[in-house]
């Protein structure tokens, strides 16, 4: 995958993220976002030859990058995780707060793209977090932190950026 194409990608994905995170939070949301990527989530058998496993980065995270960073945190030899979940996590400091959940297989090849189909390569657009107590057609208030971001995922991992 050239590096246009994939900031066009991150682009569209970052849009419909936007747009569909609307339907369920009461937040407006800041026009500049931030981006918290966490790396390799998926349980990679080496033995997976027609993929770039990158197995040193599970858990991985890389916090508040702006968009250039995720392109050059996720594109490598032309190649990027084969899904990618991208959702509206937070609103911090002005800024939103967008999270990258990352496969650990990585492909040049977009028939190996989860959401291909769909027009987003390997964006798959996901909701914002509900709370606990959602109720359906209840819009919610986003949290002010990424603590969910920072707290659990540095638990399970132990690997901030």
């Amino acid at each position: 995958m050239q590096e246009q194409e994939f900031k066009a990608l991150l682009a569209l994905a970052t849009d419909e993220s936007r747009r569909f995170a609307t339907e369920y939070i009461k937040n407006d949301l800041p026009a500049r976002n931030v981006y918290c990527i966490i790396l390799s989530l998926s349980n990679d058998n080496p033995s997976l030859t027609q993929f770039d496993l990158y197995l040193e980065d599970a858990g991985k995270i890389v916090k508040y990058a702006n968009a250039d960073t995720v392109v050059k945190t996720l594109l490598r030899k032309g190649k990027v995780p084969v899904w990618i979940d991208i959702s509206v996590s937070a609103v911090r400091n002005r800024k939103t707060v967008i999270s990258l959940l990352c496969s650990g297989r990585c492909s040049d090849d977009p028939k190996e793209f989860y959401y291909q189909q769909g027009g987003t390569g390997p964006f798959g657009i996901k909701s914002p977090a509900f709370p606990l107590d959602y109720k359906e057609g209840q819009k919610f208030w986003l949290p002010e932190k990424d603590r969910f971001l920072t707290l659990n995922w540095a638990k399970i991992f132990g690997k901030i950026n």
